[in-house]
């Protein structure tokens, strides 16, 4: 595709939309201080493509899906899944995305892939109009429910947590050898952003205390569990930039086309923010969560002190 025909097509919104977004803002938001160098970066940002080509891309700028999962493991994917909304109205992850990594992870020798979340909505009608259990079991992977505490046995120490000292994690993600944290990046009307840190709620069954205590410091501290994800993988395609967490029609939705990846979260979570601001402002203070996990030492919020590699499709 020609320069001038991806400025002009890259953003697409819901009818009733009113959103002006330019390709050269998105780029900018990732490039005022990092350097280019030839080692491994830190963090990556596809902008321009299709769900399974930016991830393509971002992996083999990792260093290829061999990286991080190995000959005979067991693999959990943790998209969001929470919501009974169909992919064009943003509330939950990409399918095409996480059918991607699934085929990515076989690809690598992985002896079983499972996807799972601990939905808002009704569990079925969430997998079903997401498109996400459909992906799965298309791809070769296992999908897994997450509406029930039988599926939550361990229980999990947080020794490092401020608020959130301890929670049940569900067995697939506690019987895994390595997990990928796939989020979407969205507005959430109580976290303020909702991306790679707050997709970890998904994965704990009683979240009663994250909205009756401080909801963003037990993010954070939910963050500290010692079985960090190999992999956090950003679905930034479409973003939900207003109505958050679920929407309410296509005019909460921008098309930015765009991936992000990092094993830092805290700086995956800035580069989202960044990304976001395109569209909504949004400031860091108020997303406190990022800012809380710093302090945790979980990662860094200065990205421009990191390596970071930049793709246009």
């Amino acid at each position: 595709m020609k320069r001038r025909d991806f400025l002009r097509n890259s953003v697409m919104v819901g009818a009733s939309a009113a959103l002006s977004l330019n390709f050269e803002g998105l780029e900018a938001a990732l490039t005022s201080k990092t350097v280019k160098v030839e080692t491994a970066p830190d963090l990556v940002a596809v902008m321009g493509g299709e769900p399974e080509a930016m991830l393509d891309k971002a992996l083999e700028a990792l260093g290829g899906i061999g990286k991080f999962v190995k000959q005979g493991q067991k693999v959990l994917i943790k998209p969001n899944i929470g919501w009974d909304r169909t992919p064009e109205l943003a509330g939950n992850t990409n399918p095409q995305l996480i059918s991607a990594l699934i085929k990515r992870c076989l690809s690598a020798g992985a002896s079983k892939v499972t996807v799972f979340d601990h939905t808002c909505d009704n569990w079925q009608k969430c997998y079903t109009s997401s498109g996400i259990e459909a992906a799965v079991k298309a791809a070769g992977g296992s999908i897994l429910p997450g509406n029930d505490e039988q599926y939550y046995k361990k229980e999990i120490e947080l020794p490092q947590g401020v608020t959130l000292k301890k929670a049940k994690i569900h067995d697939a993600l506690a019987e895994a050898d390595v997990w990928f944290n796939v989020p979407i990046l969205k507005n959430h009307g109580g976290a303020k952003l909702s991306c790679a840190m707050k997709n970890y709620m998904g994965v704990v069954w009683d979240r009663r205390i994250f909205h009756s205590s401080d909801l963003q410091q037990c993010i954070a501290d939910i963050c500290t569990w010692t079985k960090k994800p190999v992999l956090n993988i950003v679905d930034a395609y479409r973003i939900m930039h207003q109505n958050g967490p679920q929407g309410k029609s296509a005019a909460d939705v921008a098309t930015v086309k765009s991936l992000i990846a990092s094993t830092d979260i805290v700086a995956t979570d800035v580069a989202a923010l960044r990304f976001f601001n395109q569209v909504k402002k949004l400031d860091l203070n108020a997303v406190s969560h990022i800012g809380k996990g710093e302090a945790l030492k979980l990662g860094t919020t200065d990205i421009d002190k990191l390596n970071i590699k930049r793709i246009k499709l």
